[in-house]
């Protein structure tokens, strides 16, 4: 999540779930409108994918189904993860997606997959004071009540991306949410060390978060965005991917137990009752 759009969040979500697939079955929920969502051109290889589209909210679905939409993306040679996203054309008529994070925890669940990232696109201190101001939960506090939740908060190290973070940081402190189990990442948009308002920013909000992580500039990456194989992904973009992935299971234990308890599983929809003929009408 993010207090404000390009922070990097896709980016964060794609690096997070290529470091944990080989760890457990994961799979990213993009909840971005199609036209302004990455995933659809970053999955477009994989064709077969019915895509979020191929499950209608009205209809009970199989474990295959769920999994069929899914387009699969190659973590390493023995490892891949899935995508849920709406990768038709553009001219289609939008989707009435959830918003409910409860429901796509379900469908999550549902699919067989033991790791949700959840790429959002609301911003977090908007979406926070909008819950105040109406007395509704909110999407945010929402998704830090699913279980086992570690919320990932991206951030821009520029002047802008800085004070946008610490609004949602103050927000969050505020409201009460777990920003002790909140790991912030910084997605540098140059080479070089990170600027004193961000070194200054990461050093405060060190004693506040579970772990502040710095994702290094990758010009493949900014140049081609992660269509691309993960080969062409720069080693130490790998290697800070790797460090996000422990950071947010180590936030995990910490809150939460090692190893984790199992977590709640949807209830599987009740069998229809058989239906009784009629013996003198058998029509009714």
């Amino acid at each position: 999540m993010a207090a404000t759009g390009g922070s990097g969040r896709s980016t964060v979500a794609h690096l997070l779930a290529t470091a944990m697939a080989p760890l457990a079955e994961t799979v990213v929920a993009d909840l971005s409108p199609r036209l302004s969502s990455p995933w659809p051109w970053w999955t477009a290889d994989d064709a077969q994918a019915g895509g979020l589209a191929a499950l209608p909210p009205d209809q009970p679905l199989s474990r295959a189904d769920i999994r069929s939409a899914a387009a699969v993306r190659q973590a390493a040679a023995d490892s891949h993860w899935s995508v849920l996203t709406d990768a038709r054309a553009w001219h289609a008529a939008p989707l009435d997606l959830p918003a409910d994070p409860a429901a796509w925890h379900q469908l999550a669940a549902a699919g067989g997959w033991q790791l949700l990232l959840a790429d959002t696109a609301h911003p977090v201190a908007h979406d926070l004071l909008t819950a105040r101001c109406t007395g509704l939960p909110g999407l945010t506090r929402a998704w830090c009540a699913l279980p086992f939740t570690v919320p990932v908060l991206c951030a821009q190290p520029t002047a802008a991306g800085i004070q946008a973070l610490q609004q949602a940081v103050m927000v969050l402190d505020a409201e009460g949410l777990p920003l002790q189990r909140t790991v912030v990442v910084f997605s540098a948009a140059s080479d070089g060390r990170l600027p004193a308002t961000a070194q200054a920013a990461a050093t405060m909000l060190t004693a506040r978060a579970a772990a502040v992580v710095q994702l290094p500039h990758d010009a493949d990456i900014r140049t081609h965005g992660l269509a691309a194989p993960p080969s062409r992904i720069h080693g130490r973009t790998r290697q800070a991917a790797r460090e996000l992935a422990s950071a947010v299971l180590a936030a995990a234990g910490e809150a939460f137990g090692e190893p984790l308890p199992d977590a709640p599983q949807p209830a599987a929809a009740p069998n229809p009752a058989p239906a009784v003929l009629d013996e003198e009408d058998p029509t009714r």
